[in-house]
């Protein structure tokens, strides 16, 4: 339970008694923000792909609480436009912080650098793979929104294949007791890799391609974006994309209590139109980005 000096690096690496006191001491921070709590201690943010809300969102949080960014969000303006690696930017910037938080497209990456850097590493994802810190934060959004984490039915849609925030979080509910409901294309079905642990954990799944056949069944819908970036040939891309689309219609058959989550961006998966609607959840959903981050930081540092 005690994070002090621990890296974060993949919802796997946490047990249902650690989630809970991340969530649990979010709550606390957002309730009742210390503005010097990490007054002196500085977050390198080294993002070699781009970002909006992960990097925002961790810069205000340790502003917020008093601390300090260094950091790049282009690597081109970084020595890796030189040839450094990976392993000596760490080396090199480990002596300037007290933190490091990593984005990078390769599956992997921030487990290297943990392995490499003598100082705590945050994934802030990593290619395909893991997206830890916006699980926590669509956890506290869903323990927020409905007042727990058990007995819902859970549904995700789109980019099952390629989408680390879909795995992350499947990976976090196997904790739980959830129903899951996997809505994607055939080519972009959840990973077997997931699938497995789910069916170890004994987690109730299925899979569906019809949106309008699940979504009358949910509590909560979790979309993602088709990602053209992760995809090896733009014929492939071309098969899926706009395969999905969310709009107040799709919603007629939904019950009142469903809420619509995002990681966003969004593309066209997504119609605006919901934005208004008593169903969007996705904009809180950002904004829950700042206490979780807070809370990990200042766990990681010692401070809470």
């Amino acid at each position: 339970m005690d994070l002090e000096g621990k890296d974060v690096i993949s919802m796997r690496d946490f047990d249902k008694e650690t989630i809970l006191h991340v969530l649990n001491k979010a709550r606390e921070i957002e309730s009742c923000p210390d503005p010097a709590l990490l007054m002196g201690k500085i977050m390198a943010a080294l993002f070699y792909e781009p970002s909006t809300r992960t990097r925002l969102s961790f810069e205000a949080a340790i502003k917020r609480l008093g601390g300090g960014v260094i950091g790049f969000s282009d690597p081109d303006t970084s020595s890796t436009a030189k040839g450094e690696s990976l392993a000596d930017s760490i080396r090199i910037v480990e002596g300037y912080a007290d933190v490091i938080v990593l984005r990078h497209p390769l599956e992997g990456a921030s487990r290297l650098a943990a392995d490499v850097a003598i100082i705590p590493v945050i994934n802030a994802g990593d290619g395909a793979n893991q997206h830890p810190t916006q699980t926590f934060l669509d956890l506290y959004t869903i323990q927020k929104e409905k007042g727990r984490l058990e007995d819902l039915r859970i549904g995700f849609l789109g980019d099952l294949k390629y989408g680390r925030t879909v795995h992350s979080l499947a990976t976090a509910l196997k904790h739980f007791a959830v129903e899951l409901c996997f809505i994607s294309p055939p080519l972009l079905r959840m990973p077997e890799y997931v699938l497995h642990e789910l069916d170890e954990a004994k987690i109730s799944y299925r899979e569906e391609t019809s949106l309008e056949d699940a979504v009358r069944h949910l509590d909560i819908l979790y979309c993602t974006r088709i990602q053209k970036e992760r995809f090896g040939s733009a014929i492939d891309h071309e098969k899926v994309r706009g395969v999905y689309r969310v709009s107040k219609q799709t919603l007629v058959s939904a019950h009142e209590e469903l809420r619509i989550m995002h990681p966003l961006p969004r593309v066209d998966e997504l119609d605006p139109g919901v934005d208004e609607s008593k169903h969007a959840l996705y904009f809180e959903q950002a904004r829950n980005g700042i206490p979780v981050r807070q809370a990990l930081l200042a766990m990681i540092m010692g401070k809470i």
